[in-house]
């Protein structure tokens, strides 16, 4: 599951590491995939909109198993 999660991550890296951030996996459990930003994600008063709207939305459509994504 950390493959097929990172994988889809890798598509969405170089849009956060443009504007100087990034997205790391921290872990998968019954269906809840974790997550951290880190960089300029991390302050980012975008970022809840980064993670709904981008990178969990991604995630939810790509991979069936995962039913929601947090951050930490």
């Amino acid at each position: 599951m950390e493959e097929k999660i990172n994988e889809v991550l890798d598509k969405l890296r170089p849009f956060l590491i443009n504007d100087g951030g990034n997205v790391e996996f921290v872990k998968y459990e019954d269906g809840i995939c974790t997550l951290h930003f880190t960089g300029a994600c991390l302050n980012c008063s975008l970022n809840s909109f980064t993670l709904n709207e981008g990178i969990k939305e991604a995630l939810i459509n790509e991979i069936p198993e995962i039913i929601d994504v947090n951050l930490i």
